[in-house]
């Protein structure tokens, strides 16, 4: 038996949907190696954050209270004493910015492999194989790792925990070694037209270079109101000066999971696609049936977006 340990992601007093998808990623990679699956929630108000990371599938929960927002040099050391103390398989962690900032501390403090970015895992005990994407998500490629690694895995590859647990609740009392943290957390600024942030909300009105010109906008804005709605985009809109970065879905952008996506005027790029194919349902607003965001849409509509657009937005106002 051995079991793995995973390291919960939280921001500005909030749990990141990450969060009950390593809980997924974790329960599946403890079933196949016959272990238990320890969390790990650390700074913060852990014991709040314990409480609503008790889901299905999860054994121990392990509070390590030092802080309040994330500080590198206490998440390295932190999650390096855990792995000392539980002796895990594999540690996970998410693919974050947080992530991969002490993820690769943490594999070198303890001599492991590391594996970033990864979609789906498979264990057989002995040997971890670990599927990532390259080219812009044209080709999927496996590595195997034999005995213990340190994982990062992708935001909206694993589905969330659901439901209640009955997980222990343990204080961890981490020996951090303040003299080696090498900084210190003063306070919290988005930085870069942080008006938004799309990874919250629950439908996104998404548009692409369909929309021609930057005054089109405005009929997308139309429609956002009348939905209470929340605009994004594809990455020519950024990279035309039409939207802010924060607004951009993609491999290059965020990555989003609402519960409607509507994607108007966008041709469905793997890398647009990467950011946006955990959405519930999505809606496609194309001339071309034969564009690749048709493949994924959930109701497609071949149409000319400046005709349909006007049009849903008097339907729902």
């Amino acid at each position: 038996m051995t079991d793995v340990l995973a390291i919960t992601d939280h921001r500005r007093g909030e749990l990141r949907d990450v969060s009950y998808e390593i809980i997924t990623a974790g329960r599946e990679l403890a079933d196949a190696t016959g272990g238990d699956l320890h969390l790990a929630v650390i700074s913060g108000t852990v014991e709040d954050f314990a409480e609503k990371l008790d889901r299905e599938g999860v054994d121990v929960v392990h509070t390590v209270d030092y802080g309040e927002e994330f500080n590198h040099g206490v998440y390295a050391q932190a999650t390096t004493q855990l792995y000392d103390e539980l002796a895990p398989q594999y540690v996970l962690a998410p693919n974050s910015v947080n992530g991969l900032d002490y993820a690769p501390a943490v594999a070198n403090e303890l001599d492991l492999p590391i594996v970033t970015d990864t979609i789906a895992l498979e264990s057989d005990g002995e040997t971890l194989t670990a599927t990532r994407e390259m080219y812009g998500g044209k080709v999927e490629t496996t590595n195997e790792v034999e005995g213990s690694a340190v994982v990062t895995i992708r935001s909206a590859e694993w589905p969330a925990a659901e439901g209640t647990g009955d997980a222990t609740i343990e204080s961890f009392d981490a020996d951090i070694d303040e003299g080696a943290l090498g900084s210190t957390v003063s306070g919290f600024e988005e930085v870069g037209g942080g008006d938004v942030d799309i990874t919250e909300a629950d439908v996104l009105v998404s548009v692409g270079r369909g929309i021609e010109e930057e005054e089109n906008l405005d009929i997308i804005h139309d429609l956002a109101d009348a939905l209470d709605a929340t605009v994004s985009s594809s990455r020519p809109i950024v990279d035309n000066g039409w939207l802010p970065k924060n607004r951009q879905v993609g491999q290059s952008g965020k990555v989003v999971t609402p519960d409607v996506y509507i994607a108007i005027g966008i041709s469905g790029a793997v890398q647009h696609v990467a950011g946006m194919k955990g959405s519930d349902t999505i809606v496609a607003i194309n001339t071309d049936p034969n564009a690749p965001i048709m493949d994924i849409a959930d109701y497609a509509i071949v149409d000319d977006l400046f005709d349909v657009v006007p049009a849903l937005t008097e339907q729902f106002s």
